[in-house]
């Protein structure tokens, strides 16, 4: 097995583990439906936890924070850390800043650094955002995982987290 091959395998059999509860939720673009790498890492995790979003990548984050706030764990899908940056005002303005106000709502977000090989995406598809968004957040945790035995842990990290995590994969290893 390729080192990307047992990464990919570790990110599905860690988002089958964390649908096991079920007030987890996945929601984002290619959940439910084909049409990126992101729908074949949730294989495993049954259509009912899956929630379907177009492409609005503000409103997605706005209202995995709702979901958040009503007892739920949303793990609020982004393909590509690129795409992120639409959402930049519910995460910067928003569920960064609930804790000082009392309110420490969990919402995994988990995004992923497009790999460059065997397919270069461009730039538009393969930036790593990481340290400019870490810079950005103050109660909203930053991780990486760039191994297979660290996504299992970085997300073992989320589902317990007081608060919200950001999980930035890297399946290219870089």
């Amino acid at each position: 097995m390729s080192p990307s091959s047992e990464f990919y395998r570790s990110v599905k059999d860690t988002m089958h583990w964390l649908a096991k509860d079920p007030r987890t939720l996945f929601v984002g673009q290619s959940v439910r439906y084909d049409g990126t790498a992101m729908y074949a890492s949730l294989a495993d995790v049954p259509i009912a936890q899956r929630i379907e979003m177009p492409v609005i990548e503000d409103f997605q984050l706005g209202y995995c924070t709702g979901l958040a706030l009503m007892g739920w764990t949303p793990v609020c899908c982004y393909p590509r850390m690129d795409f992120l940056l639409l959402a930049m005002n519910q995460l910067v303005n928003h569920l960064d800043k609930l804790p000082l106000f009392g309110w420490n709502p969990r919402v995994i977000i988990r995004t992923v650094v497009g790999p460059k090989v065997p397919l270069d995406a461009g730039p538009q598809h393969t930036q790593d955002l990481t340290l400019a968004v870490r810079s950005l957040l103050h109660n909203v945790v930053v991780l990486t995982a760039r191994t297979p035995d660290e996504v299992r842990r970085r997300y073992e990290y989320a589902a317990q987290a007081y608060g919200s995590t950001l999980v930035v994969e890297y399946p290219g290893g870089r």
